[in-house]
Parts: structure tokens; sequence; C-alpha cells
């Protein structure tokens, strides 16, 4: 089995994970899982979070869900766990699902709960950025260094 080479979010690889208890599989991050080319993550399930869950938007440092709650150590946790993941087995690339509080990479929703997306990544996507991590979402796999 070849070593992997990326963290894929765990939904678009197919698990039951989103915060509805749906997943968002894309094929080619399936496939990679299963040639043991990636490793699936996810980081709210990581940080503790039950599935299904109440969606949850960042606002600002904090992620906080649509009935007030705050979990962003819950979020810290889990990308936390991703990074230690990414390091122990070497891995310098991630794609991970667009416009999440967790994992988006370019776009976030805004944290009205109201759909209206704005600039910014995801608690995960920060941290592994900060750490050499290049990250990119589902709909950048036919962009450089991807494609």
């Amino acid at each position: 089995m070849p070593n992997p080479i990326y963290l894929v979010s765990a939904c678009l690889a197919g698990q039951k994970c989103r915060y509805d208890g749906r997943a968002n599989t894309h094929p080619l991050c399936q496939a990679l899982v299963q040639q043991g080319l990636a490793v699936p993550i996810c980081p709210e399930c990581d940080g503790g979070l039950p599935i299904p869950r109440d969606p949850a938007e960042r606002q600002g440092d904090l992620v906080v869900t649509c009935r007030g709650r705050d979990v962003t150590q819950a979020y810290h946790r889990g990308a936390l766990a991703a990074l230690e993941t990414a390091q122990r087995l070497g891995i310098t690339r991630a794609i991970l699902k667009a416009k999440s509080p967790s994992c988006g990479s370019s776009l976030i929703y805004d944290g009205t709960f109201q759909r209206r997306l704005i600039s910014g990544e995801g608690v995960t996507c920060s941290l592994l950025r900060r750490n050499g991590i290049q990250v990119c979402s589902e709909l950048e796999l036919d962009c450089p260094p991807w494609g």
C-alpha cells in the first residue's frame, strides 16, 4: 500500500459525517482514500461534536451554532487532530470541503445563517496552512498543483 499524501475531508470520501448526517461524496476524493493515497478526517467529529449536530458558522474568531452555542473549542481540537495526523504521516496536502467553518479554504458562510458567503477560511484550513500544508477544496481539484 502506498503512503498517503493527502488529508481529505471525510464527507468528501463518502462518510456520513456532515452536520446533517449526510456525505458530500466526491469521486476523486473517495478513490484517493480507497487507493491508500489519502487519509479521511472530520475535524468536527474529531473535536467531539456529534452527528447530527446543529449547523455552525464562523463569527470572527468564534464558531457558533445556529442556536447560539459556542463550539469554538471543539473546532480547535479537531483542527489540531488533523494537523497531528498530517505531521505524523508526513502529509503536505489537503483536500477539504468548501464553505465549511472547519474546512473552507477560500469562502465560508458569513456567520448570520443566511447562506451568504464571504472570503475566509475554516479553522482547520487555517491551522494546516499556518503549518505549511497546501489546502484546496473539492471545487479546485482541476487547478494546479492538484489537476
